[in-house]
Parts: C-alpha cells; structure tokens; sequence
C-alpha cells in the first residue's frame, strides 16, 4: 500500500467540500438483515427548502460525481446525496441486484431521515433507480432530472448492435476497470474528446483503481448485468412527474437514440435538453450548461414546457 494516495487526498478534499456545503455523512441499517446505507444529509434541514435527491452513477463514490454541483443546488435544496449499494460505504448481504432494489432501499434512507418528499437528478446509472424510485413513490417524487440513463433500452437493442460494445463481459470490465488501459478505455468512452489518459503514469491511474473500484468488483459487474436482463419497452412504466431529460449529443456509453425514444415514451410530461459538444461524462465536460439546466428546471416550476430549454435542444424531427 503507498504511503500517499492522491485519489485519497481528493476523496479527504471532497468530504471537506461536502462539509462545508452543510451536509454530514450518515449511516442507516436498513434492518433487513444485512444493508447498510450511507448518505450525506443536511447538517441542519430547513423546512422552508424543497428536498433534492442526487443518485449518482456507476464509478467511483457519490462524492466524485456531485461536487462540482453541492454550490449550485445547496443554497435552495434540503440536499441529500447517498452511495447506492456496493459505492463508498453502501452495501447489503441480499441477493437483489436490480435498479428497483436500489431505489427502495434509498427511499428507506430518505423515510429515516423524515424525508416525504423530494425531487430527484439521476445520472446515469442512477438515472435507472431514479426512474424507478419515481415510478414506485408517485406521491413523494415531485420532479425528475434523468441524465444520459437509457431507461427505455430493450435487452434485444445489446443483440441488435445499438451500442458500440454489445458483449455485456466486455461492458463490465471497461466499466469497472481493474487495469490503467481498462481505465483509459472508460475515459474514451465517456468523453468526447478525451483528455490525455496516456500521458498520465500508470502508477498514478492504479491508484485510482486501487481506492475507487477494488473493493465490489463482483458485485457491480452483476449490478451492470441486471440493468437489461429481460427489459421491455412495453413494461416500463410512464412516470407521472414533470421530467428533465439532459443528453450529451455524442454519448458513446447511451447513444443519443435513447434520449429520443424516453421522450417519446414520456410524451409531453417530458422535455429533452442535448448538450452539444458532450459525451456521456456531460456533468465533467459542460458543468455550466449541466448546472444551469436543473437548476432552472427545479426552480421554475410554474414556467410552460416550451421554456429556454429549447435554445440548447435537437429537433426531435431529426432524430425521428
């Protein structure tokens, strides 16, 4: 084990962040015999705030994901930000690993901290149990943000060729990557135009590994092989809520066609943003547009669909 850890470094300078944007780190035992949640929750909540839940994706810890996003959202959310199961110190001994297991276990963190009801930013992977979350608890979910999160693929699209890599093994190992190329080819898939992964040491990318995804490995390559296993568009439910779907136009890792097809799904209860000049990674290459956008969104609830969000979308003619 090194001495020094630059990956711990920043995690150290996260919590500080984390901290100092009002919130503290809790752990609930959901007393089901094996799961235990952790979740930043406000230090003191402010009953005249609106709640805002903030579910991050697959990678590293919550922390990484929604730093970057704590100043813009704390000064008008009650904001909670928990690690789902098998990230930072989430975990359970039960078997389940779907997106709707995830979701129910985070509403049960929210119910333990007297938490009725919120609005919701999914990102990506998160996106999934956002979208369930919302499906499940239609009264206590208000709004939704899903963020490049292809809720509406079908298993048949991996047999089809609708994604750049098709092998769900082969998805797994660049998702959690164990090795710097690993690492290099998840950077690759995520942005567009990567930074320059390979002018950084190996060393210094195995100490990311090392702190970031050594510990569930098993566990989130099986939490990747549930998300399509026996989906259909036909049984996803149509949530109720007013929905933000934000897009990165060259996503690699959800491919822009899934943007359009939740839309249509979803139907006018829905507005789709797409990023222009963003892969996947749309919260690390456009964080301005990213920011602006939920937050106008949350904030302006009185405001009609056909809003300033228009500016910055794709005809969905074009696409169609």
């Amino acid at each position: 084990m090194p001495c020094f850890s630059f990956t711990e470094s920043k995690n150290s300078c996260h919590r500080s962040t984390f901290a100092r944007a009002g919130l503290r780190s809790a752990i609930t035992d959901l007393k089901d015999g094996g799961t235990t949640m952790h979740c930043w929750v406000p230090q003191s909540s402010n009953p005249s705030k609106r709640n805002l839940l903030l579910i991050h994706g697959l990678g590293v810890n919550a922390m990484w994901q929604f730093v970057d996003l704590l100043p813009h959202v704390t000064p008008h959310f009650n904001v909670y930000v928990p690690d789902l199961l098998f990230f930072g110190d989430s975990s359970t001994t039960r078997p389940d690993r779907s997106e709707s297991f995830q979701a129910e276990c985070v509403m049960r963190v929210m119910e333990a901290h007297s938490v009725r009801r919120l609005s919701l930013v999914g990102l990506s992977y998160g996106g999934f149990v956002g979208y369930s979350l919302a499906a499940k608890y239609r009264e206590e979910v208000e709004m939704v943000v899903i963020c490049c999160a292809a809720v509406c693929l079908e298993e048949k699209d991996l047999r089809e060729g609708v994604f750049p890599i098709s092998d769900l093994d082969e998805a797994a190992n660049i998702l959690v990557p164990l090795t710097p190329q690993k690492l290099r080819e998840l950077v690759k898939y995520t942005f567009f135009k990567p930074p320059p992964l390979w002018l950084i040491p190996s060393c210094l990318l195995m100490d990311f590994i090392e702190a970031m995804y050594t510990e569930h490995v098993k566990e989130q390559k099986e939490l990747i092989m549930a998300v399509p296993k026996n989906r259909k568009l036909s049984d996803l439910p149509k949530i109720p809520q007013p929905t933000l779907i934000i897009w990165g136009e060259h996503d690699q890792v959800f491919p822009l066609e899934f943007a359009y097809k939740l839309k249509r799904h979803l139907g006018e209860n829905a507005e789709l943003v797409v990023i222009k000049g963003a892969g996947h990674a749309i919260n690390v290459q456009k964080p301005k547009e990213y920011y602006n956008h939920i937050k106008s969104f949350l904030l302006d609830m009185q405001q009609p669909s056909a809003n300033k969000h228009q500016q910055h979308s794709t005809p969905l003619q074009s696409l169609t």
